[in-house]
């Protein structure tokens, strides 16, 4: 079961140091590099090769990370080195241990990826990982997409607004709509990632936006941001409309607290839902989503959009930038 295929007797971790003040900084984190520990009875180690960067990371820097301490995100690495007879050298492991080069994995931590051909490794990360997870669950359990339907979704570039728009096309909706912050995305939305529409959002007219774009109102909203655009989609939305509640960047920096949207109580006159959800309580639904979405992808109809960055020592910066719109489709962080 064991394999000596290190690069490195160290291992390089990225730590938290300080609390944000609004947008986060470089200065918040700090590489540390350590000695390899031994490797301990019924672990594994795993080279880690790529590392998913995602908005939920922001708000685990105002207190869910611990500072100085090894952090945590979604992971793809290769085993290199086992003491268990459930991982063996070159398995292809998913797992949390993420922001450090290698990682000691066990079974119960970590499942082994069984490569498909035709489907990127990367897409585990992406459409098959917690992001295209995330975008299954809040179109078929929380907001429960009809065919026909007509839908909004905000932050429509990001990594779960891509997957979510090719779904949700498949699933048979009438009308997408995205809201993106640049024209140059929304070109992208509609050639590439399946959306009907796409506007460029402006501060203060996104509800006269969307009304242009679909005066007819919207069936369901998959909110990736907050505030206004959530205030949007309330106006839009038609009665008996369903809301999943999936991020709030719009305010994970915010100096001040957000305002409400303003039209809370037609939630009551139109008879809405709007339901949170976390995608951890919704794991038994992974092989669902890749018995549907592992053929469209080997056929071409759904493409693992991602933004990659190379090398470990641009995680950082790629999570950085992630925050800032930098990306299209997943951000991830690749070291090949």
């Amino acid at each position: 079961m064991s394999s000596d295929k290190f690069i490195s007797q160290h291992n390089i971790f990225v730590h938290q140091i300080s609390r944000p003040h609004g947008e986060p900084l470089a200065d918040n984190f700090r590489f540390v590099e350590q000695p390899l520990e031994p490797l301990g009875e019924g672990a594994a180690w795993v080279e880690n090769v790529h590392f998913s960067v995602d908005p939920y990371m922001r708000e685990c820097m105002d207190g869910d990370w611990e500072l100085n301490e090894p952090l945590e995100g979604r992971t793809i690495g290769r085993v290199i080195r086992s003491n268990t007879p459930a991982l063996h050298s070159g398995d292809w492991v998913f797992h949390r241990k993420g922001w450090r080069t290698y990682a000691q994995v066990t079974p119960e931590e970590g499942r082994v990826i069984a490569p498909v051909a035709g489907v990127p490794l990367r897409a585990w990360l992406s459409l098959l990982g917690g992001t295209g997870l995330t975008a299954w669950v809040a179109l078929t359990k929380i907001a429960r997409l009809q065919p026909g339907e007509s839908l909004y979704i905000s932050s429509a570039a990001g990594g779960v607004g891509s997957a979510a728009a090719q779904f949700a096309a498949l699933l048979g909706a009438k009308r997408i709509v995205g809201s993106t912050r640049n024209a140059e995305k929304s070109k992208i939305l509609t050639e590439r990632l399946g959306y009907t529409d796409a506007f460029v959002y402006q501060s203060g007219k996104i509800s006269a936006q969307l009304r242009d774009v679909i005066p007819e109102g919207i069936d369901v909203y998959l909110d990736n941001v907050g505030g206004e655009q959530l205030e949007a989609a309330i106006a839009a939305f038609k009665d008996f409309g369903r809301a999943a509640l999936i991020g709030a960047v719009a305010q994970y920096s915010a100096l001040t607290p957000p305002t409400a949207p303003y039209n809370l109580f037609d939630i009551v006159g139109k008879s809405l839902t709007l339901q949170g959800f976390l995608v951890r309580d919704y794991k038994d639904f992974q092989d669902e989503l890749e018995e549907f979405i592992i053929p469209h992808i080997q056929s071409g109809r759904v493409v693992p959009e991602d933004t990659v960055t190379h090398g470990f020592n641009n995680i950082v910066d790629a999570f950085l930038s992630m925050l800032k719109g930098g990306n299209i489709g997943k951000a991830i962080v690749s070291i090949e």
